[in-house]
């Protein structure tokens, strides 16, 4: 059981005694000293410019903890002050006050760990962070991204090539199976030569299956995974989802999958084909690809 703040108990025996329970009774009950719950009464009745001070801190903080619906903890609350009031405070300050009004974050809900269904296969991190390619089909990077709409959901699974950020391969699917990324791959496979290319993933279930990586083994390529819970390894993967979510998926109220489907087919066409980008001298990656070549 968590324990009572002090401040609290002191209230608790200011409340209590005036329904005729002694004070020195309430004091051993609740572990504190009579002579400490006595300075703490006459601290109410005049209180210093350090506790005036406080109490106009905590209308501030109860203000942010309504603004946000709860979600900052005293670390955001005290970057909140700052940025809003120019009141710089430590943080251990604000932690006390937030203690005292009984404020906590929102904490948010850990996702259920089932466990590995099967032995898997764990690849070094080759690509480390080095998002750059001197050559087409030198580099992939590949992940999965969820889109929800209508009450349902899909799973887009993307290949990207590194050296023009030009998605050579995807898949949609209502399931976020081994399928996903093996249909993934495969359809990569049809459209280039993939011997030697280096693959980069996160550590998900499917692309440490024993099955996904056989398959790597067999196209010749070699795999490449980001650190357990590291998602800047993979960061060049996210930045794509990124612009896709809020460049088309945001934008439009979708009813079916096939709607869906269709925005991302035609999203990935535009952004391959005519979305130029800053990095790749303001051509779109299909350009620069072929300037390559």
């Amino acid at each position: 059981m968590e324990a009572i703040p002090i401040r609290k108990k002191y209230k608790i025996i200011s409340e209590m005694s005036g329904g005729n329970y002694p004070i020195q009774l309430l004091c051993e009950i609740l572990y504190v000293s009579k002579s400490g719950y006595y300075k703490w009464v006459k601290r109410q009745l005049c209180p210093s410019e350090r506790q005036l001070e406080d109490e106009e801190i905590k209308k501030k903080i109860l203000g942010c903890h309504y603004k946000f619906k709860g979600i900052y903890g005293y670390r955001r609350v005290k970057i909140w002050l700052e940025k809003t009031y120019d009141l710089f405070l430590n943080h251990k300050r604000v932690q006390r006050l937030m203690s005292e009004l009984g404020l906590k974050a929102v904490i948010r809900k850990r996702k259920p760990y089932h466990g590995k269904k099967e032995a898997y296969v764990i690849s070094d991190n080759h690509l480390n962070r080095d998002f750059h390619a001197s050559r087409p089909d030198e580099k992939w990077v590949t992940d999965i991204t969820y889109l929800i709409f209508n009450g349902q959901r899909l799973y887009l699974s993307a290949i990207k090539d590194l050296y023009n950020n030009e998605i050579v391969s995807y898949h949609v699917s209502r399931r976020n199976d081994l399928k996903l990324v093996i249909d993934t791959l495969k359809k990569a496979k049809k459209k280039r030569n993939v011997k030697g290319i280096l693959l980069h993933s996160d550590q998900g279930y499917q692309y440490t299956s024993h099955q996904y990586n056989k398959l790597l083994r067999k196209y010749k390529m070699q795999p490449s995974m980001s650190r357990k819970g590291n998602c800047w390894d993979n960061a060049c993967m996210e930045n794509f989802f990124s612009h896709f979510n809020s460049e088309c998926f945001y934008l439009y109220s979708f009813r079916t999958s096939e709607e869906v489907k269709d925005a991302v087919s035609k999203y990935i066409r535009f952004y391959n084909h005519q979305r130029f980008q800053r990095k790749l001298n303001n051509l779109s990656p299909y350009e620069y690809r072929n300037q390559a070549v």
